[in-house]
């Protein structure tokens, strides 16, 4: 694949990556208790650990370099999209009685939306770039072997570096230090058997695209360093 050229498989992975991450920000203040359990969960654990599931599909099949590049398109579009959320709770409140209801209930679940981004949009960079890092250069030493154990292992790894980051962060003045650590290991763990649970329907899905783009990436004497967005 030219650098000018991006097949429709991954612009549909790509975009589909990027909709999981911002859909999952609206999701994260709702918590939920685990039936039975003394767990409570975000409700962006159904949909979150699709983007990461993603991220491992783009790396195996297009390099570490175009997975990069999507991380950096997701980044910037979750910005945009926060940008706009606190934009729209700046706006006057509506005159009409009717109205000041709806746009209470808009604010309060949209004013966290930029808190939340914010912390998702490091910690997403750092854990979404951990895993693809832990995913090529396992693919690297095992010559292209053994796509399970890079992806629950790679996912293990983003997956912890993503939520150590952003659950105490979100939830600082909101839940206890202890909480908020407790509530972070709870949805690694959880993450994690999603993606031990979904990873028949990844590799169906790596394999269908390898067969279809005719291309199994192995990035040999590339650059990882996160910020040289351009080298795609």
């Amino acid at each position: 694949m030219s650098k000018a050229h991006f097949s429709t498989r991954f612009v549909v992975l790509a975009a589909t990556l990027v909709v999981c991450l911002i859909t999952s920000n609206f999701f994260v203040p709702r918590l939920w208790q685990v039936a039975g359990l003394p767990l409570q969960l975000s409700g962006a654990v159904l949909l979150f650990p699709v983007s990461y599931i993603l991220n491992d599909c783009l790396t195996e099949v297009y390099g570490y370099r175009k997975a990069r590049f999507v991380i950096w398109m997701a980044f910037i579009l979750s910005a945009f999209v926060a940008m706009m959320a606190q934009l729209v709770c700046w706006l006057p409140a509506p005159l009409q009685e009717s109205s000041v209801p709806v746009a209470e209930a808009f604010d309060s679940l949209f004013a966290m939306v930029p808190r939340t981004t914010v912390a998702s949009l490091f910690a997403f960079f750092a854990g979404s770039t951990v895993n693809a890092w832990v995913m090529s250069r396992m693919k690297v030493a095992q010559q292209g072997k053994g796509f399970g154990w890079r992806a629950i292992l790679s996912s293990l790894a983003g997956e912890a570096t993503d939520s150590l980051i952003f659950f105490p962060v979100v939830f600082w003045g909101v839940l206890s230090f202890p909480a908020a650590v407790q509530l972070a290991v709870t949805q690694i763990i959880a993450k994690v058997l999603y993606e031990v649970v979904a990873l028949p329907l990844t590799v169906w899905i790596v394999r269908g695209v390898k067969r279809a783009e005719g291309i199994d990436t192995i990035d040999a004497g590339i650059s990882y360093n996160p910020f040289k967005i351009k080298d795609i």
